[in-house]
């Protein structure tokens, strides 16, 4: 017995995808088989994204999204099915952060954080999820995947991103809440809860003293690889997961145990 990955004639739309783990998720989508559509506000680098998947075999397209704006949110959804075909798995992955005391959490800095993690994740599954239902009523067997890519930080607060961790704790309930109303359409919902992985973005900071005193803290004293994350990607994207809604699954090499 075994669980195969076949991604073939699926759609799969990643958000977040010009850096990071979302570019890494779409890598691994589209060698699953599934034709992966490109969203995020750096177009260029998604084309970049996009050629080394099509180098590769696989599929990809690119749209423009920018989460923070309803408008873009709606325009990006509906060219990704006119482009790719009815969106079956949502990857949504775009996150910001911003590092200071909560004393010193601006307007600005706490609506930057909380537009692009909560409400522009809200608002892509919303209407992402919309399609699904519609589709749902034709085809009650029709099967969805929403993967809502939270963080260890909406499960233990961590020092100077509180704002942060306050916005991934409110997308851990926002999963729940998903998944308790739109799993009757077969549409199941859940949770990635990554812990420090290390990519282009923060790969200096483990290098450096500080960086290195945190690793020496991590129950394997070593920071994740985005590669890491594959195996769950896989089942929760997949038709095997069928029994699996609502369920918030921590990856942070055991951060979160104590």
């Amino acid at each position: 017995m075994g669980i195969e990955v076949n991604f073939e004639g699926k759609i799969a739309l990643i958000t977040g995808a010009s850096s990071g783990l979302g570019a890494r998720f779409a890598k691994v989508l589209a060698q699953a088989g599934a034709q992966v559509v490109l969203a995020s506000r750096r177009t260029e680098r998604l084309k970049e994204l996009r050629a080394e998947i099509e180098a590769e075999g696989g599929a990809a397209h690119v749209v423009a999204l920018d989460v923070t704006d309803f408008a873009s949110i709606k325009s990006a959804i509906a060219h990704a099915e006119t482009e790719a075909g009815p969106i079956d798995i949502l990857v949504n992955n775009s996150g910001v952060s911003t590092t200071q005391r909560l004393v010193d959490v601006t307007p600005e800095d706490y609506a930057f954080v909380m537009d692009t993690n909560l409400r522009g994740s809200f608002f892509v599954a919303q209407q992402t999820a919309k399609r699904m239902i519609a589709r749902a009523k034709g085809d009650p067997k029709k099967q969805h995947r929403i993967i809502n890519i939270a963080s260890m930080a909406g499960l233990q607060v961590l020092p100077q991103i509180g704002v942060y961790c306050m916005s991934k704790a409110g997308m851990v309930h926002m999963t729940r809440a998903m998944a308790a109303e739109w799993g009757k359409y077969g549409i199941n919902t859940n949770a990635i809860c990554p812990g420090y992985i290390s990519t282009e973005i923060n790969e200096d900071y483990f290098a450096t003293e500080q960086g290195k005193k945190l690793i020496q803290m991590l129950p394997n004293k070593r920071p994740g690889k985005p590669e890491d994350l594959d195996g769950l990607l896989l089942l929760l994207a997949g038709e095997d997961s069928h029994f699996i809604n609502g369920a918030i699954i921590s990856a942070d090499g055991g951060m979160t145990a104590f």
